[in-house]
């Protein structure tokens, strides 16, 4: 599916080895218009802040530190959540870096459903790149489905690549 016709093109990130393999998946598919009108925008959503993150903290992925003590204080939640977005940053341009390409990065909190609709509007992307967990029925009713909402929202094409 290589194309040299994409201006620009957004890959949303999270914690998950599917949105990796998004990534993966577009670093190997897609060609972009030469610099500097192409560009690959890695984009990561960061969950605002809560009371029940700080009091059952998500591990930081991809072989970050463990065992960290983090309270229940907003500026330690916040803190821990920074850490989980440079580990995630980190694991996605070094997989950019294995295949020589360069990305911008953009990080935004909020709901990532709707951020990553919002961020893709903004930049006017030609394509929307991102994973998909095999949830079961229930836990997608419960939930809700962010990629199935952004190919509802979103006003530009969007490729899911579906996990196993």
């Amino acid at each position: 599916m290589a194309t040299g016709n994409l201006a620009s093109v957004v890959v949303s990130v999270d914690g998950s080895e599917e949105s990796m393999n998004a990534l993966r998946w577009a670093l190997d598919n897609l060609r972009l218009r030469p610099r500097p009108d192409g560009e690959f925008v890695v984009l990561h959503v960061q969950p605002p802040p809560n009371i029940a993150a700080g009091l059952n903290p998500a591990p930081i992925p991809f072989g970050g530190p463990i065992g960290l003590e983090v309270p229940a204080f907003t500026q330690a939640i916040e803190a821990h959540q920074r850490r989980i977005t440079q580990a995630i940053l980190e694991h996605a341009l070094k997989i950019c870096s294995e295949k020589h390409v360069e990305v911008k990065t953009e990080v935004i909190v909020g709901d990532p459903k709707e951020k990553i609709c919002e961020v893709t509007a903004n930049r006017n992307a030609d394509l929307l790149v991102m994973g998909c967990r095999a949830i079961g029925p229930l836990k997608r009713m419960f939930l809700g489905s962010v990629s199935n909402y952004c190919i509802n929202h979103v006003g530009c094409p969007v490729v899911v690549i579906k996990g196993t």
